[in-house]
Parts: structure tokens; C-alpha cells; sequence
């Protein structure tokens, strides 16, 4: 079997429907169980039948995808070796945390909720907002976002998705006036992100106090798979240093790239997405075609990622 990691999507892989195909599995029943009872509402419903206004309020988005991937990772190991690695993207680090042994899953579904509501506060609505920016070289996006803030108004690059496309977070106003910028500059595409709050800058330090008190209410273990985390991009499995890492993520830019170029650096042959959707394998392919690629969403895409790690 291929030496493999698994990789956990973020906010944004969400839609009603969603495992539709994959709930008559007992493991991936039982798992939506386990979360509705830990939130106290039906999460299985919300996710299989909507309406979208209530899925995607950020609150119930960040528990339904972390749901739908914890199941479909399960299902994974009951048919495969585990991977020798794990990583997932923004809110996915909390999935690969829970695959890794490191945090509970009940704890999980409940710590992103709150993770949610405290991004949701932390910024006014209509005061933040995010942009993704197609063809311009890392450098340059970092520079024109330093050039445009002021003291009052700021904008940071927070996602390095894959070579030539960044995402960048902070007060409208900076956002902005970058877009503005960097289409002057020759970007071939300065797209506004529908988000409510502006994830990964340091607009999200409120919410990042908030969560380090409710990480410290919990029990964080040491992780039994290595995490490579975003804030790093470089493996941890003690405790404390995961901490450290998820309240940090908060705050500081999603390091994809250089993730997946780590674990290909590590001996890591092949990337399997678990959970809605493949956002990931889409940006994997980019930063690395020669790594074998797969997901899990259903009993299909379940039989093909097998024959990919055989």
C-alpha cells in the first residue's frame, strides 16, 4: 500500500445534500448520531435536507463538515491501513486533529461550533472581507497588502492555496483597495470571497482568546498520527504545541503549499481528501501532480481511493 495522508477540507465544501449516498453506511450513521447528540439538534438533517440558510450560517458549517469527514474517515480505516500522515486545510485541522486521537470527537463538534460564533463576533458584519487573487507571484500579493494598510485599515494575505493563487483577509476598505491593485498589476482574476467574517489575519484575535480558553477546558491528548498544521506547516503531535497551533491558525495565514510540499519531502506518495466534496484535490494536483490523489464522499469514491493506495 502506498504510503499515504490524509487531507481534510475546510469551510466552503459544504452543500445540502451532501453524503446523501453515503448514510446508509453504519459507520457514517452512527457518527451523525454521536454529533447530534453532542450539539443537541439534528445536524444529519440540516446537512441532508437544509435549507442552505441554515447550513450555511458559520456556526453549523464548521460542525457539519467536520462530521461528514470524521465518517468519512472512519469508513477509510475500516478498509485501509491508517495514514502516515495527516493535514487539513483551515477548519479541516480540527478533522485531522480528531483522526489523529488528539482531540475527542463530541469535544471537536462542539469546539468548532464555538469556533464559528466566535469568528462570527469578532469582526462586525460589513466591516471585514476576504478576496482570492489568480496569477501574481506570493511576493507581491504580501507587498501590495503591507503598501495598502493603514492604521485603520488593514489587509493580510491568509491563504497560500497553490502557486499563483492567495487568499487575502482583512478590513473591506484594504481589501479593497488591493483588488484594485493587484488587477492594475495583471492578475488574471481578483475574485470577492461571500464570506462573513475574515478568516487567518490578526482581526481574529478575539475569537483566537476564545478558543484557547475552550481548548484549555477540554482535554487536548498528544496526537498518535503526525498533524502537519497550518500555522507551520511542519508536523506536531504533543499536546501543548497543538494548542498552540490551532490558536494561532486563527490568526495567521493557511500554509498549504508548503504543507504539501512537506509531506511529499517526508516520503508521503499520495494525498486522499476525506470528506465533502474535493476542493483539495483540485489545489494538491496544482502544487503537486506526481502525488497519487483520491477522496472519500461516498462507496464509490471510497472503492477508487483504495485502488489508488493499492
Amino acid at each position: 500500500m502506498k504510503k499515504y495522508a490524509a487531507v481534510f477540507p475546510g469551510q466552503g465544501s459544504q452543500s445540502v445534500g451532501m453524503f446523501a449516498d453515503f448514510m446508509d453506511n453504519e459507520i457514517v450513521a452512527n457518527t451523525y448520531a454521536e454529533a447530534n447528540e453532542a450539539l443537541g439538534y439534528d445536524l444529519k438533517d440540516i446537512s441532508l435536507n437544509g435549507p442552505d440558510t441554515e447550513l450555511n450560517k458559520t456556526e453549523v458549517t464548521q460542525p457539519a463538515i467536520l462530521t461528514a469527514s470524521v465518517a468519512a474517515f472512519r469508513v477509510l480505516i475500516s478498509k485501509a491501513e491508517k495514514p502516515a500522515a495527516l493535514a487539513g486545510h483551515s477548519l479541516g485541522e480540527y478533522s485531522a486533529l480528531v483522526a489523529a486521537g488528539a482531540i475527542d470527537f463530541k469535544d471537536a463538534v462542539k469546539l468548532v461550533r464555538l469556533r464559528g460564533q466566535a469568528m462570527q463576533e469578532a469582526v462586525p458584519a460589513g466591516v471585514g472581507a476576504m478576496a482570492a487573487v489568480l496569477g501574481l507571484e506570493d511576493q507581491a500579493i504580501v507587498d501590495t497588502c503591507a503598501k495598502v494598510s493603514t492604521d485603520s485599515s488593514k489587509v493580510w494575505a491568509a491563504n497560500f492555496n497553490t502557486p499563483g493563487q492567495v487568499v487575502i483577509s482583512g478590513n473591506k476598505e484594504a481589501v479593497d483597495k488591493a483588488c484594485q491593485e493587484f488587477t492594475a498589476m495583471g492578475a488574471k482574476r481578483v475574485v470577492p470571497l461571500a464570506v462573513s467574517a475574515p478568516s487567518h489575519c490578526p482581526l481574529m484575535q478575539s475569537a483566537a482568546d476564545r478558543l484557547e480558553k475552550a481548548l484549555h477546558e477540554i482535554t487536548v491528548k498528544d496526537a498518535q498520527i503526525p498533524v502537519y498544521v497550518n500555522a507551520l506547516a511542519k508536523p506536531l503531535t504533543k499536546a501543548e504545541e497543538i494548542i498552540d497551533a490551532l490558536v494561532k491558525q486563527l490568526t495567521m495565514p493557511v500554509r498549504w503549499v508548503e504543507t504539501v510540499q512537506e509531506l511529499k519531502a517526508d516520503g508521503i506518495e499520495a494525498l486522499v481528501e476525506v470528506g465533502p466534496n474535493k476542493v483539495l484535490c483540485g489545489l494538491n494536483r496544482r502544487i503537486d501532480k506526481t502525488l497519487g490523489s483520491a477522496n472519500v464522499c461516498n462507496e464509490a469514491t471510497l472503492a477508487k481511493a483504495l485502488e489508488e493506495l493499492a
